[in-house]
């Protein structure tokens, strides 16, 4: 199966819509206490990016052998994940380690 993942972030909550050929399916969580008007944008567009997969893998809506497309609408993000290159934000080091880890 196909995935596109489409997904945008507010200080509030984030959202993201995941297609198939066969559906599109709409989430949005508030963001939890502890990122809660705290967390920059480019943060959230990480934390975003790392919630909706995990929650896609654990709800079987993706599954072993599955291709997924990730929209990123930042430029520094797709750099960021196509290079071995550092940032020096702690949080989106973690997100990107554990979006990694996802995807192994």
């Amino acid at each position: 199966m196909h995935h596109v993942f489409y997904f945008d972030v507010n200080e509030e909550e984030i959202s993201w819509i995941i297609q198939t050929s066969d559906s599109n399916i709409k989430q949005n969580r508030k963001h939890t206490e502890i990122y809660k008007n705290k967390e920059v944008d480019l943060q959230s567009k990480y934390t975003t990016s790392h919630v909706r997969l995990f929650w896609a893998i654990g709800t079987f809506i993706i599954k072993n052998g599955d291709h997924v497309k990730i929209i990123l609408y930042e430029q520094s993000m797709f750099e960021h994940f196509t290079t071995n290159n550092k940032r020096k934000d702690p949080i989106i080091e973690k997100r990107k380690q554990q979006i990694e880890q996802i995807i192994i």
